[in-house]
């Protein structure tokens, strides 16, 4: 997989959407499969925090619909949380982890691209949720 080049790029939307259009299925596969790096990263990483539980709802997103209980969702949406999760479990990404005080910030700037470009299948798949839990 090749969407963490070394060299230094701007983290920007475009970045973001070439990132997403490489994602394949079996990214989606190891992403789900790194759910608990990712969240123990979240959790841990005061900048990410506030992230925690979003996370854990984009990860019950591609779950259900790696497991066919959810299918109301665009590609786009699941490549972006496979991209996302991929990217911030990547200790040498963009801003290496490791950089104290700025080795989270793309992390950062990745997670509310996300956030943004799928808020709306979030929203759609948390009433599904709740309306699933009603039932």
């Amino acid at each position: 997989m090749n969407m963490f080049s070394k060299k230094k790029e701007e983290i920007n939307e475009e970045y973001f959407k070439k990132g997403v259009a490489q994602v394949n299925d079996g990214d989606v596969d190891i992403a789900a499969n790194s759910q608990k790096q990712a969240e123990d990263k979240i959790m841990n990483a005061g900048a990410l925090r506030k992230y925690t539980e979003i996370g854990k709802l984009m990860f019950s997103m591609l779950n259900d619909f790696r497991n066919g209980s959810y299918t109301n969702i665009p590609w786009f949406t699941i490549a972006s949380i496979a991209f996302t999760m991929l990217y911030v479990i990547n200790p040498f990404d963009i801003m290496p982890d490791f950089i104290p005080g700025i080795g989270y910030v793309d992390d950062f700037a990745i997670l509310t691209f996300s956030i943004r470009f799928m808020e709306t299948d979030l929203h759609k798949y948390l009433d599904w949720k709740l309306d699933s839990n009603e039932e």
